[in-house]
């Protein structure tokens, strides 16, 4: 197994929660979610909250392409953009798989 390194601020913040864990395995994206943090927040809408996370996500990829690749931030985004639309219009591959609930 390949595991990425915990984020140090993560380490350090008893509160910290992991909230999405993706792997290429088998052939295909299987990934892990924790879905429901928000239930008890009605003031929080968790699919706006998940869209903030992906955004997120998004720009610390296009951070590390411009560093590791010296690639420009905006082409960067504009690609990353590009891809994701794309590929929720037109899935390139299937999903299977469920979702488990675990208190």
């Amino acid at each position: 197994m390949n595991e990425l390194l915990i984020p140090d601020a993560a380490q350090r913040d008893e509160s910290s929660v992991e909230m999405i864990r993706v792997w290429i395995a088998e052939r295909g994206l299987h990934a892990s979610l924790k879905v429901g943090l928000y239930e008890d927040r009605p003031d929080i809408q968790e699919e706006r909250a998940w869209g903030r996370v992906l955004a997120d996500v998004a720009q610390h990829v296009a951070d590390a392409l411009v560093t590791s690749q010296g690639m420009d931030r905006d082409v960067a985004i504009a690609a990353i953009k590009a891809a994701f639309n794309e590929e929720l219009q037109a899935p390139s591959s299937g999903r299977s798989g469920g979702f488990v609930v675990r208190h």
